[in-house]
This record gives C-alpha cells, sequence and structure tokens, in this order.
C-alpha cells in the first residue's frame, strides 16, 4: 500500500502546494490523504491516481476554508511560501521540487490565487492546471457539475483580470530582471520607473516577526521612491549585503542576505510586455526555512 501511494506522493505535493500556497501545509494535507487511503476499500478505487488527486483537493479545501480565518488576523499582507532554486541548477532536485515547479505556476499566480473563494482556487487548480473531469471536480466540492464548471469559470477570469501580470519569457525575465537590480543598486531612479508598470504593485511579507509594510504599495512613483527607501534601510542594516539571481516558483528573483544577525529575503519579480507589473517580497522567516543562504561566489554585489 504505501509503495503504491509513494509513487503519486510527489504529484500530490504539487497538487496541494498550488491550492495552500505552503509547502508544510501541502505536506501535512498529502499526509491526510495517505490516511485516508489507507481507510478504504482499494477495490472500490478505479483509478487511483485520480481518487488521490481529488480526495487531496478536498482536504485542501478545508484547509483553505480555515486558513482564510487565520489569515484574516495575519500581521500585514500573506504571501506564499517560495520555492527557490539556484541558478543554474546544482543538483538533482527531489521529485517533488519537480512537481511544485512544474506546469508554469509561477509565484505571480500564486498570489493571484489567494484572492479566489476557496471553491473557486480548488476547481481552478484541479481542472486548468491538472486536467481532472468536472464530474471529479463536483464530487469533490459536492455540488453540481454545472456548479463546478462554473467556478473555474470565475476563477479564469479573475485571474485573466488581474493587473498582476507575468508573461515574460526567460530571456525577457533575465534582462528586466538585471535593469531592476542595476537601478536599484545604483539609485537611478528615472531607470527604475521606466521598468515599472503604470499600475505596479509592491507587497511584503513579514508575518509581523521581521519589519515590512502592512500595506500594498501601488503606483509607478510610490513603488520605486519605495524601493529605494528599503534599499537604503537594508544597507544602513549593518553586516554584509549580498544578492544571489536565482529562480523563484521556475521564474527569475532574488535572494538577499543583509543585516546582522543575517536575515533572508526572496524577492519574485512579475514581468509583461517589458515592465514590472508586481514585486513580492517573502520576509517571514518560518516561510524561507528551506531557502538557501546566499552563495558568496555568486554574490551580484560582491561586496564584503
Amino acid at each position: 500500500m504505501t509503495d503504491e501511494f509513494e509513487e503519486h506522493r510527489a504529484h500530490l505535493v504539487g497538487v496541494a502546494y498550488r491550492m495552500l500556497g505552503s509547502r508544510a501545509e501541502a505536506e501535512d494535507a498529502v499526509q491526510e490523504a495517505y490516511l485516508r487511503f489507507a481507510g478504504v476499500d482499494r477495490s472500490e478505487i478505479r483509478d487511483l491516481r485520480g481518487w488521490l488527486t481529488t480526495t487531496t483537493g478536498r482536504i485542501c479545501l478545508d484547509v483553505l476554508r480555515s486558513a482564510r480565518v487565520r489569515r484574516e488576523a495575519y500581521v500585514g499582507p500573506w504571501l506564499p511560501e517560495p520555492i527557490v532554486e539556484r541558478l543554474p541548477t546544482t543538483g538533482v532536485p527531489s521529485p517533488e521540487d519537480v512537481a511544485v515547479r512544474a506546469d508554469e505556476v509561477t509565484y505571480a499566480l500564486l498570489v493571484v490565487l489567494e484572492r479566489l473563494t476557496p471553491e473557486q482556487r480548488v476547481a481552478f487548480v484541479l481542472h486548468d492546471v491538472f486536467g481532472v473531469p468536472f464530474d471529479e471536480i463536483a464530487a469533490a466540492l459536492k455540488v453540481t457539475g454545472a456548479a463546478a464548471r462554473q467556478l473555474a469559470t470565475r476563477a479564469r477570469r479573475a485571474v485573466a483580470d488581474d493587473r498582476v501580470r507575468h508573461t515574460a519569457t526567460p530571456a525577457e525575465q533575465r534582462q528586466v530582471a538585471e535593469a531592476f537590480l542595476a537601478a536599484v543598486g545604483g539609485g537611478d531612479l528615472d531607470a527604475l520607473v521606466k521598468l515599472l508598470a503604470p499600475d505596479v504593485i509592491a507587497v511584503g511579507d513579514g508575518g509581523g516577526v521581521v519589519p515590512a509594510g502592512r500595506r500594498a504599495v501601488e503606483g509607478t512613483d510610490k513603488v520605486a521612491r519605495f524601493l529605494f527607501g528599503i534599499f537604503e534601510k537594508t544597507l544602513r542594516s549593518g553586516g554584509p549585503v549580498r544578492a544571489e539571481q536565482v529562480l523563484v516558483n521556475g521564474s527569475l528573483g532574488f535572494l538577499l542576505e543583509f543585516g546582522e544577525p543575517p536575515q533572508r529575503l526572496v524577492t519574485s519579480l512579475a514581468i509583461a510586455d517589458g515592465r514590472i507589473t508586481g514585486i513580492f517580497d517573502q520576509l517571514n522567516p518560518a516561510k524561507l526555512t528551506a531557502v538557501p543562504r546566499v552563495d558568496p561566489s555568486r554574490d551580484l554585489f560582491g561586496r564584503p
């Protein structure tokens, strides 16, 4: 039984992470799916992968409903836990990491998915990302097939209408990301403004543990000045300041270390039409436990 389940664990972690935005919660949900699997008659399961996927979706739905209550009491904005990988890849990633990064579910999309209802998010992820039929989604959500289809449609529309867009190719990502770091690090306000979309938004998640903005910052001028203020404060924090370009959920971003003792920050950029539409800074230490330290040999600033 264990071997049967383990064949699908990586896939299930990927499903749950996209629904929950938390690797730890995703692994807990998958463990709960295993316990439910252990308690059923396997002869009644015709499609094991499908059964496990919809069961995981049902578990995630319950988690999302309770998470909405918890996040209302969260200090400041809540951002997903990032999946960070060095560039280029070092070593061989685990099957779970590969599954979590597959299907181009970017960090920007995870942020947008946070604005959906739990039912919309489950329907969208199961159908649009993993191709689960609507009749199976309906069974997981305990709604009709038509209602499941409508939930996915509304989710799709919300995703398409959101101002945070990320459509850049890898080459465009690299060009914009490098120009962004050069502008911020060099104090070039004009260059930074040119990189920002008119409706750009900047969001930071410190979880009430480390300093971060309590609200999102919106608009080109406000975001540019906010970023310069943050960077100047970082330089004055004491200790070395290091930065490394990394993959954040499959797209280019930055890993920074600053202060004494060292504090880490993961920055994800949403880029479309050559401009940055969203800047997401994850500073909450509880969400960075799986993130590596900056490799000094890859330090973009090259300062001691």
